[in-house]
């Protein structure tokens, strides 16, 4: 509203009186804040100006907590597949003596055919094993063979070396080995068909072996592009021989 500036309101105005009348403060003091510790406004509990202020917290971003992915990375952890080999051993613990032939050791002798029918029965035989293992789950592929594998036996397999001390074996010494450590079994009698029959299909594993290794690794083994029998031009009747 609009007071008129009579003698008496400009009296008033001058002493403060109708100042206060209206709200206002003290001559010179500020307007009244709903946020002034005087307002009523502020008493109450709840009041927005009353809390803290919810911005002057630390910020949650700063804290120097350890960065989760500052952690060490886990997979730079040894590689469980870079251990040793675990037909390795750090010494001798196979008895040799139930991987070697024995003295005055004679294998058992059958049909050629029904030894190699046999053996391929046993090649992929899980059974033989305690760990769910057949020879075929190795090597199926040709896969795991060392390169002596396509030696002649006897000779050196670092396997026997390592887990009975044995510097050379047979194959069938080899297969007996194959058993015990990486397929956790017992070597089988040395006069049974079983061992005879498994070593005869090794034989001709290790011949295809040998077969296709050769064939993969030697580039000379294709046909000589050269020894085609195209006709020779230069073995035609000389021309200028005499007739």
């Amino acid at each position: 509203m609009v007071l008129r500036q009579t003698p008496v309101a400009r009296a008033l105005m001058s002493s403060g009186v109708l100042s206060l009348a209206l709200g206002a403060g003290p001559a010179g003091a500020a307007p009244c804040s709903p946020c002034s510790s005087r307002s009523r406004t502020a008493s109450r509990a709840g009041a927005p100006c009353g809390a803290k202020n919810p911005c002057a917290a630390k910020n949650p971003c700063a804290p120097k907590a350890k960065n989760p992915c500052a952690a060490k990375n886990p997979c730079a952890a040894k590689n469980p597949c870079a251990a040793k080999n675990p037909c390795a051993a750090a010494k001798p613990d196979v008895d040799a003596r139930t991987v070697t032939r024995p003295a005055g050791y004679k294998p058992f002798t059958g049909n050629p055919a029904q030894l190699l029918e046999r053996g391929k029965q046993l090649w992929n035989d899980a059974k033989l094993s305690t760990n769910g293992l057949s020879c075929q789950t190795c090597h199926q592929g040709n896969n795991a063979f060392a390169p002596s594998f396509a030696k002649a036996y006897p000779h050196r397999v670092q396997m026997p070396l390592d887990r009975g001390g044995v510097k050379q074996v047979q194959l069938d010494e080899m297969v007996q080995f194959c058993l015990v450590v990486p397929m956790a079994s017992k070597p089988l009698a040395w006069n049974s068909a079983e061992l005879a029959a498994l070593t005869a299909y090794s034989a001709k594993v290790q011949k295809d072996y040998i077969a296709t290794t050769a064939k993969a690794q030697n580039p000379c083994a294709a046909k000589n592009p050269c020894a085609a029998k195209a006709k020779n031009p230069c073995a035609a009747k000389n021309p200028c021989a005499p007739k």
